[in-house]
């Protein structure tokens, strides 16, 4: 196993801790962990990172989560990258300025690529992660869904991700959503699909999510980082087991 890094995720939506199933709104787990509390919890199970979504804001816009996350990041040394929202780019100075170490920008992404590349440029590579919800369709062919996995863009995953990859993005969070929160097991085939697209960016595996071996396949086949959702936060493994797997190997 390579030196995948674990990205505790927590989603918040009406100031509470949920998971979105196939990211519908309408089929929703709340939890009763305070999201502070859930981020104390992680950071103490020795996190080094965070990945903090405003879901709200994803459908809506308008990021809410600042002072939660200046709570989070003067409390523990867990880095956070974070997004819900972002339409703007007042609106990554102002997450960055709230003690984000990288902004998560998905739907603007796919919508208006020649901005958010140039965000890239202003910002650095290592201050935004691109996050790009997939679903595949009938013909086979992946397409992006946006505003909280609910519109089709119309946009399919191949070109945009060249575009991508050439503007010298360094981030991707890649999500099928067929997987998300259903503890099926990661897309594998999904990832190195985009492993032989743009081989230099760090990939982060996210949706599905299972046990420690689904952490160790996704690591094996390229993947830098996994996001550890639904059956992490109930309890499915622990959080120190994960991280002691991927410091041993």
């Amino acid at each position: 196993m390579g030196n995948s890094t674990l990205y505790p995720a927590i989603d918040v939506r009406d100031g509470r801790v949920v998971r979105l199933h196939q990211g519908d709104y309408a089929q929703e787990t709340r939890y009763e962990t305070e999201p502070l509390a859930l981020a104390t919890r992680y950071a103490e199970a020795g996190a080094k990172w965070l990945h903090l979504i405003d879901l709200d804001a994803a459908r809506y816009g308008g990021y809410t989560l600042a002072p939660l996350l200046r709570a989070i990041t003067t409390s523990s040394w867990m880095r956070v990258q974070t997004g819900g929202g972002v339409r703007s780019e007042a609106d990554v100075e102002a997450i960055l300025d709230a003690g984000a170490d990288r902004v998560v920008v998905g739907s603007l992404a796919v919508k208006d690529p020649d901005t958010v590349i140039g965000w890239l440029k202003r910002f650095g590579s290592e201050r935004i992660t691109i996050a790009l919800d997939v679903r595949q369709n009938e013909s086979g062919e992946w397409e992006l869904p946006v505003a909280g996995w609910t519109q089709d863009s119309g946009v399919r995953l191949e070109p945009l991700l060249e575009r991508y990859a050439a503007a010298g993005l360094r981030h991707l969070l890649c999500t099928d959503v067929s997987r998300d929160g259903t503890m099926a097991g990661p897309n594998l085939d999904l990832y190195k699909h985009i492993r032989e697209i743009a081989p230099d960016v760090q990939l982060q595996a996210s949706g599905g999510i299972r046990d420690i071996a689904d952490i160790v396949a996704a690591d094996s086949i390229g993947c830098s980082g996994a996001v550890l959702g639904k059956a992490l936060i109930e309890g499915r493994f622990q959080l120190t087991d994960a991280l002691k797997q991927v410091r041993r190997c």
